[in-house]
Formats: structure tokens, C-alpha cells, sequence
């Protein structure tokens, strides 16, 4: 009788340190949600996306019940603030918006009514820029750029 109790002490005293470190280990929600339909909010869905190299990405959203593009550049790390963009542009319309700064893990939102046009689209991390030109317009093909300043 004395063993078993020594075992179920032991098993349980086991089990207690796993759930302790379970329960000291940071939840996935600890870190802050940096989705795309997070950042630009409720009805926003990803249409497009472009990598800005190993940094992170840029999102393009669309919300179709109110016609309107999202943008937000996201880091894939997210930490020390970096220079970071995010812009959407309609040539049709000649509107857009822009959010620049130094951030730690998103740039934007930026938003512009897009219904039924082609939108120019893009971000930067640190000195990786991401240009995304004449998309989601149909038969029409996109033109993408990536380049280092």
C-alpha cells in the first residue's frame, strides 16, 4: 500500500509540474493577432498577398459590402520597430491611402473604395519594398516589383 501511494504521489506530483509548465508557458493568444481580417477589420477577406522577402507580407483585402481594398503589411517577426509602409492606390479614381512609420509588427490599415477597378497595392519592411500594380481586375495581369533601397 505504502508503494502505490509513493507511485500515485509521484504521478501525480508529475503531472502537477506538467500542467505548471503548461500553465506558465505563454499562450498563443499572448501574442497579438496580426491577421489581415484582424488588422482590417470584420468582412475583410484576402484577395492578394505579396512577400517582402523573409520580413513579412502584404495583404490585400476586400470587404464586398461595402466595396472597399484593405491594405496591411504584417511582419512574419514581429519586434523592434522597423521603418514599415502600407498604400493602396485606385488609378481609375485617383484615390488612396498610406500609413508609414516605425512599427513592431503591422503597417496600416490603409483603405480606398475599389469596386469594380483595378488597384496598385504595396509595403515596405525596413529597406524591402513590395510594389503590386493593375491587380484583381479580371483577364487583366498583374505587374509586381520587389526591390532593395
Amino acid at each position: 500500500m505504502r508503494f502505490r501511494r509513493s507511485v500515485l504521489a509521484a504521478s501525480a506530483l508529475a503531472a502537477l509540474s506538467v500542467g505548471a509548465t503548461t500553465a506558465l508557458a505563454a499562450p498563443a493568444s499572448a501574442a497579438p493577432d496580426t491577421t489581415p481580417q484582424r488588422v482590417c477589420g470584420s468582412g475583410y477577406k484576402t484577395v492578394n498577398s505579396a512577400a517582402v522577402g523573409s520580413l513579412g507580407t502584404v495583404y490585400l483585402t476586400y470587404n464586398s459590402a461595402n466595396g472597399r481594398n484593405c491594405v496591411t503589411t504584417i511582419r512574419t517577426n514581429p519586434g523592434t520597430a522597423l521603418d514599415m509602409s502600407a498604400w493602396v492606390y485606385v488609378p481609375d479614381t485617383e484615390k488612396g491611402d498610406q500609413d508609414g512609420g516605425w512599427y513592431t509588427s503591422y503597417a496600416g490599415p490603409t483603405y480606398v473604395y475599389g469596386k469594380g477597378h483595378c488597384v496598385d497595392w504595396g509595403g515596405s519592411i525596413d529597406n524591402v519594398y513590395v510594389q503590386v500594380y493593375g491587380s484583381n481586375c479580371g483577364a487583366l495581369k498583374e505587374h509586381r516589383v520587389t526591390f532593395t533601397r
